[in-house]
């Protein structure tokens, strides 16, 4: 039986606003994308994967969305959309939209109307609830972005669920109309040609409510403030059964890629959402290995740091490919619009920037899985530099500053240094495509400054290297193209103690290959049982000799296809 196109796939995250702006408004657009396709197509990516395009008061990037069968006109129009959606066609490149839809805005015309009564027929679209005894929220969580996750609705006198913005009010998935409303909207664009979705947090569409459909408080981590609880509104008893439906309404009708958004997922619910033959979804991003550099239960959540321990990324990244394998699909990911630049994050930024850019590439590439790079991934961009909070446009990073330093006394250098590390506008800031003013991202005033390195690291500077990291990115997307070992093959973790090196084996008949990735600045000693071996691709010039006792140089990075059996 034949694997799924996407299997073989990989995709490529834009965030429209930071992309490219053709028009001079400072805002990457539509066109813009459309300009650079040819950019992509010679990267050899197969999917777009396009953050939300759809009118939006912009209070979370867009991802607070106001209509979903439209595009904001700052990124243009449905003719642009149009035209881009062709033109990517025509490069046999394929569109992943996102669907946003465990929420939407507080300025959709659903809620508008939910809020007008409490018998509109829109009301039971959210999720209300009356006030505490003491006229307070109805429980002690903590939304997303700090502050209650509940506001109050003064002219009919009750609370809305809100997780994330108070802008961003919860939908209701217990009611069938809202259920109904999304598979309509999404057989509105695949009908347009898109060729399937990234549902962002879809595992919170099923809440865990009591026999009296009250909403528990959350666990007391934080005595005195209010309380995170993410794991009270994440994988839901009726998740399973609302993803089914929808992929027998919609999904089953289309051929299509779809990858679920899933804080908080088990490896169990990855294997019965993303089962080939009774799942729902083609893949999932699992957020495990993303959490480990934050202190597990920490009250703090993501923004309480720790030094990635790379035996716990072992760990963490073999239990998925292992536990998935013929029972599922893995996403392949380090960063996206949501997290910091992998190379600053986990990495040499600085020095050994190229170098550690390349080799976690090569982490990520030689799995199985489907890999994801973010833009800007490719050039090996990193994390900007916050002078203070007022360098902030994300609305998670400055309501974290003000809550930590306002209300829990957190030293205003702590709670900056964590933002520095982990806030998303160090994803967001604009694509460096040149040298030229603003990076060549605009020829007006950027929405938000880039990155003062640019002149250092563009697109332009990289095509022209040989040597490049996006160069590196060409040739290990068109490796795994070529050799089908690094997309079907099985996967074996070696040196699993190791405290240095991640290696592990790719086998698929008489095929085995060896992705071999120093994670630090030292130089350790590879001791693995194997001797002869064709080096295929590394980021360093190739250095010869035996397999045994090579000396690895800092973020050295390697894929051998192995030539000698196994000994002792």
């Amino acid at each position: 039986m034949a694997q799924p196109w996407w299997k073989s796939s990989v995709a490529y995250q834009i965030y429209p606003r930071s992309f490219c702006d053709s028009n001079g408004d400072g805002v990457g657009d539509l066109p813009g994308i459309t300009s650079k396709l040819d950019y992509l197509h010679t990267l050899g990516i197969d999917v777009v994967w396009l953050s939300p395009v759809y009118p939006s008061p912009n209070d979370d990037g867009g991802y607070d969305i106001s209509d979903y069968r439209a595009i904001a006109p700052e990124y243009g129009s449905m003719a642009d959309f149009d035209d881009m959606l062709a033109q990517m066609h025509q490069r046999g490149i394929r569109l992943m939209m996102d669907l946003v839809v465990n929420h939407t805005s507080d300025e959709h015309a659903w809620f508008t109307e939910a809020c007008k009564s409490l018998d509109n027929r829109y009301r039971h679209y959210y999720i209300w609830r009356d006030p505490a005894a003491d006229g307070g929220p109805p429980n002690n969580w903590e939304a997303a972005f700090s502050g209650s996750a509940w506001e109050f609705h003064a002219p009919t006198g009750q609370y809305y669920l809100h997780m994330f913005s108070k802008k961003q009010p919860e939908l209701n998935w217990e009611n069938p109309q809202v259920r109904a409303e999304v598979h309509g909207l999404m057989r509105f664009w695949l009908d347009k040609g898109v060729d399937g979705f990234r549902m962002d947090v879809i595992n919170m569409i099923s809440k865990t409510y009591g026999a009296d459909g009250s909403l528990q408080n959350a666990p007391v981590v934080r005595p005195g403030f209010l309380q995170p609880a993410f794991t009270l509104v994440t994988n839901g008893p009726r998740l399973v059964e609302y993803l089914q439906e929808m992929r027998r309404e919609v999904l089953d009708h289309f051929e299509t890629i779809t990858v679920g958004e899933a804080p908080n997922a088990t490896l169990r619910q990855g294997v019965e959402i993303t089962h080939p033959d009774t799942g729902a979804l083609g893949m999932l991003f699992q957020f495990e290995h993303m959490d480990l550099d934050s202190v597990p239960g920490h009250g703090e959540g993501k923004w309480a740091l720790r030094k990635l321990p790379l035996g716990d990324l072992k760990t963490s990244l073999s239990r998925w490919q292992d536990g998935l394998a013929g029972r599922g699909w893995n996403s392949l990911y380090l960063s996206n619009h949501d997290q910091p630049r992998p190379v600053s994050r986990f990495c040499d930024d600085g020095v050994h920037r190229v170098a550690s850019a390349k080799m976690l590439a090569t982490l990520l590439h030689g799995m199985q899985g489907t890999p994801y790079v973010y833009q800007g991934e490719e050039l090996g961009m990193t994390n900007k530099p916050y002078a203070s909070v007022d360098d902030c446009y994300d609305l998670e990073s400055r309501n974290m500053f003000r809550t930590a330093t306002q209300e829990r006394g957190i030293a205003p250098e702590v709670a900056l240094q964590a933002i520095r590390a982990k806030g998303r506008d160090n994803a967001r800031t604009p694509m460096q495509w040149s040298a030229a003013a603003h990076a060549g991202f605009t020829t007006g005033t950027p929405w938000q400054p880039v990155n003062p390195n640019y002149p250092a690291i563009h697109s332009e500077a990289a095509l022209a290297d040989a040597d490049s990291v996006f160069h590196y990115y060409r040739a290990l997307v068109a490796l795994r193209r070529a050799h089908p070992v690094l997309v079907q093959g099985t996967y074996q973790l070696l040196l699993a103690e190791h405290p240095e090196i991640y290696a592990y084996l790719r086998t698929l008949g008489e095929e085995r290959w060896l992705v071999v990735c120093n994670f630090y600045g030292g130089t350790p000693v590879l001791d693995v049982p194997y001797r002869a071996a064709q080096r295929v691709i590394g980021n360093y010039p190739e250095a010869g000799g035996d397999l045994q006792g090579m000396v690895l140089r800092p973020y050295e990075a390697a894929i051998f296809r192995l030539a000698c059996v196994f000994f002792q």
